[in-house]
């Protein structure tokens, strides 16, 4: 039976191209001074209490580090069967809202299935089947290592957001709420980008308080007025 797998596209580049090149670089990144300091083991008995995450989609070498910290925290909550991935649409392809719905995701360390039977269920609003958001994006594929070395198997519904006002990501956050039970939400984004480390710091920090306040309105209107250069702020706000 034929299968649609999409090929990685930044494979080499953003992280490691070999299974075992790959591997090292993320052990490096849990390793790491600004790391969690311990690459972790699943905790096959955790209660599944982290409902969403956000993590940087930058070059391993630059934000890996910090994404270790969320893999961790997720690999002591417990075992993921299904990752729901949201990601900014940097190329401009495609529709508002991109929905990948079937075959598997290719990277070094193997493939991830869709989730097909949750895929299909998101579909409709604002959420659309549309591959050609995907093909050049890197946003969602940079995590699925993150997930593979944890889980090895596991399942995939990725999401690009090229339309990110505050209503869109409401009606994303809403169809994902009905998702049920044992999924991942990750939404993946950068925060503050080429500006000096303090002025970044102050930036991500009013912005991060008010996702940690789970008030999307705050987040919207703070990253305006900073004029914060968070390129996925409407995965972040959608995160169910």
């Amino acid at each position: 039976m034929f299968m649609k797998v999409r090929k990685p596209v930044v494979s080499g580049t953003f992280y490691a191209g070999t299974p075992g090149e790959l591997r090292g670089q993320i052990e490096w990144c849990y390793k790491h001074e600004l790391g969690p300091g311990v690459v972790p083991q699943v905790n096959n008995e955790g209660l599944r209490e982290i409902v969403a995450l956000v993590v940087p989609h930058a070059g391993y070498i630059y934000s890996g580090p910090v994404a270790a910290h969320a893999y961790k925290e997720l690999a002591d909550d417990g075992v993921v069967d299904t990752a729901v991935v949201l990601g900014p649409n940097h190329s401009g392809y495609g529709a508002p809202v991109s929905l990948w719905l079937g075959g598997a995701w290719e990277t070094p360390l193997g493939k991830v299935r869709i989730n097909e039977e949750l895929a299909h269920s998101l579909l409709g609003g604002v959420i659309e089947a549309d591959e050609r958001a995907h093909i050049y994006e890197h946003s969602i594929e940079v995590q699925l290592p993150w997930l593979q070395y944890l889980y090895g198997e596991l399942q995939l519904v990725p999401i690009a957001m090229l339309a990110q006002d505050i209503e869109t990501a409401r009606e994303v956050g809403k169809a994902i709420s009905r998702c049920g039970d044992n999924i991942i939400v990750i939404a993946s984004s950068d925060f503050t980008h080429y500006e000096p480390h303090s002025v970044a710091t102050e930036k991500d920090k009013s912005v991060i308080e008010a996702i940690t306040n789970l008030d999307e309105e705050e987040l919207y209107k703070r990253r305006e007025l900073l004029n914060c250069t968070m390129c996925g702020c409407g995965p972040v706000g959608a995160k169910g």
